[in-house]
């Protein structure tokens, strides 16, 4: 099967256009040692063909120990609600590399207020040349739930490459 993946930048933490506020919903940064990470990210990614979705726990445990990832858990309402784990780059540039909401918290409306909270932490995030972010950048598949791209559009996002990929 192919798919089409979607690169897409915001070159300016002006450009973001907030969701709709939910309240109870919050990013929680947790380490890499966090026992959560897995579970969720398998969750996430399970229904949409992830790679990480079929990652053994050996393999989690050595990737997560060489990922230079920021990672956070989305909670709403103290419950665990999705992930986001950001990558900070050399060249000024952050990548948003995981951003998913769990099964049970996906259509009810929580997505564009939490890609929010996302946007601001990959701003708010440090390159790793020590100056601050110049774009914030991420990917989606045509794979994904068929909301991500609409909701990274809708925030700011614009699209600058498109390529097919076989998944």
């Amino acid at each position: 099967m192919e798919a089409t993946i979607t690169y897409l930048e915001m070159t300016s933490p002006d450009e973001l256009v907030p969701g709709r506020e939910v309240a109870g919903l919050a990013l929680e940064r947790v380490e890499r040692t966090c026992r959560d990470l897995p579970a969720v990210q398998t969750r996430i990614g399970a229904p949409y063909g992830w790679r990480a979705a079929r990652l053994s726990a050996e393999e989690w445990e050595r990737k997560l120990a060489r990922d230079p990832y920021d990672y956070y858990l989305i909670r709403y309402e103290g419950e665990i609600a999705g992930m986001l784990a950001v990558h900070p780059q050399d060249d000024g540039d952050v990548e948003i590399e995981t951003f998913g909401l769990v099964p049970e918290f996906v259509g009810k409306g929580l997505g564009g207020h939490a890609l929010t909270l996302c946007v601001r932490q990959a701003w708010a995030t440090a390159p790793r040349d020590g100056g601050p972010a110049r774009r914030v950048w991420l990917h989606t598949s045509s794979a994904d739930n068929p909301a991500a791209l609409p909701n990274y559009r809708a925030r700011g996002f614009r699209p600058y490459r498109t390529e097919a990929r076989a998944v």
